[in-house]
């Protein structure tokens, strides 16, 4: 079942600085909201599909381009609420089954890092609670080749409907919007070993209060596991990287920001009740970004 999204997770917020891939260095959509059951949609239901999702993240280091930590004092905490209706109708498109979708997210934020100036380093801090950009999925094609092969891809468009002021150190909106094609798959071999993926591109649009764009920002997300009774164990991650460079005026150089996680991931599914999805990721190989963990819960029903 897709996870619900929330794009302004900002677990790997540069903020400022040379560290500060993607404008702000906030990205487009979160990472790590992808686990096991990538490929598998909601099934049809009369009503439709609630997801909910809640994750905690938090980082105390950013990176430069060449891996290395900045001296700002930097910190990151933010937890975030996001709400999903997601619905596949029993309508077939290019033999697969339709459905559609939209997510809101919510988040909490308290940053703060170190500038240097002339009379000293500078503490600046940002806290706010508001709401983000909503997500639309006006297309998810489910394909079921097999009993042990599942496949959907989706697109996405994410509005620029969250709060934002540019004259602020952190807003919950990114003045823009973003098109992402989306395709995951999951396979689940016949002794109950998993392996899901998911592949992602975020194709942002000028920020024209800034004059910033965001390069071409992707990801690919994954999880391997056993099925044992109920329970899927294993360990998921993502990969996330811009494969083009930011564009704003007065920008030196590529900015571009990568970086990998990986944690222990559990799935739960029993017929009758809601499924549920829990990891927790711990960052590295970061470049032009921060770098923590994050733990994120999620859980679904369908009516």
């Amino acid at each position: 079942m897709p996870a619900v999204a929330a794009p302004l997770v900002l677990a790997a917020l540069g903020l400022a600085g040379n560290a500060a891939a993607t404008e702000n260095g906030i990205p487009t959509t979160v990472n790590g909201f992808y686990d096991f059951g990538a490929g598998m949609s909601p099934p049809p239901t009369p009503f439709g599909t609630i997801s909910l999702r809640s994750s905690y993240n938090h980082a105390t280091v950013r990176k430069n381009q060449y891996g290395e930590t900045l001296d700002d004092d930097f910190s990151l905490s933010v937890f975030t609420v996001s709400a999903a209706y997601l619905r596949m109708t029993r309508a077939t498109l290019l033999g697969a089954s339709y459905g559609f979708g939209i997510v809101q997210p919510f988040f909490r934020m308290d940053a703060a890092f170190d500038v240097p100036t002339a009379a000293g380093p500078l503490r600046l801090r940002g806290e706010t609670f508001r709401i983000a950009d909503t997500l639309l999925l006006p297309l998810i094609l489910q394909w079921n080749p097999s009993p042990n092969l599942h496949l959907n891809a989706q697109f996405q468009v994410l509005a620029p409907t969250g709060d934002y002021d540019k004259r602020r150190l952190v807003n919950p909106g990114l003045n823009h919007w973003a098109f992402s094609p989306i395709f995951n798959f999951t396979y689940i071999t016949d002794g109950g070993f998993e392996v899901s993926s998911s592949f992602e591109v975020d194709i942002s649009t000028r920020n024209h209060a800034t004059g910033y764009r965001n390069g071409i920002e992707y990801r690919h997300e994954f999880a391997l596991g056993q099925h044992v009774g109920p329970w899927t164990l294993g360990v998921g991650g993502y990969y996330s990287r811009q494969f083009t460079d930011d564009d704003a005026p007065g920008l030196q150089g590529g900015n571009r920001s990568r970086v990998i996680a990986l944690g222990p991931a559990v799935h739960f599914y029993k017929p009758g009740l809601p499924p549920v999805w829990l990891h927790v990721y711990k960052e590295f190989g970061a470049r032009n970004r921060a770098e923590g963990y994050t733990a994120a819960l999620r859980l679904a029903a369908s009516f």
